[in-house]
């Protein structure tokens, strides 16, 4: 398991074109897949954050931030593009961010990407995560479609 660091260190390719499509309108937006307690899937929507070259995301209190504590195993992958089927795919681990210095930088850029002032109501009761990154995938195409996707994927390991 890597940080988002190390993949922009070995693959800043893959690294720019995934953070590209996970903030293509905008602000952050991807789809997360986790465990539940009965070892089913959960896929939910939520909104990740570059902060100090780390993929990071605040997650509201619900079923999916007790997937994580629980099992850190996740999925992420962006939201379809209107105009291709390109797409970014991470498989990795979660874990719980407690440092008040970083949650801060996360925050303000949270409300700085939707041009907030203040936090809104229940913002303290999100849990900030790190997703630490096992493999990755990136998909282009030439358009909705494309009989011959190119498929890049990247393993920690490698």
């Amino acid at each position: 398991m890597v940080g988002w660091h190390r993949l922009r260190a070995v693959r800043p390719d893959l690294a720019e074109a995934g953070r590209a499509l996970l903030y293509q309108f905008g602000v952050g937006l991807a789809f997360l897949a986790t465990v539940r307690a009965d070892g089913g899937p959960r896929v939910h929507p939520m909104c990740p954050l570059f902060i100090e070259d780390r993929l990071l995301a605040f997650i509201v209190p619900s079923p999916k931030r007790g997937d994580l504590r629980s099992e850190a195993r996740y999925a992420l992958h962006s939201f379809p593009c209107p105009q291709n089927e390109d797409a970014f795919y991470l498989v990795g681990r979660a874990e719980a961010v407690g440092d008040p210095r970083t949650r801060d930088a996360a925050a303000s850029l949270f409300l700085a990407e939707r041009q907030m002032a203040e936090r809104p109501p229940g913002f303290e009761d999100q849990q900030l995560f790190e997703f630490l990154i096992e493999r990755c995938l990136l998909t282009r195409t030439t358009g909705h479609g494309d009989p011959a996707p190119e498929h890049t994927v990247w393993r920690a390991a490698e």
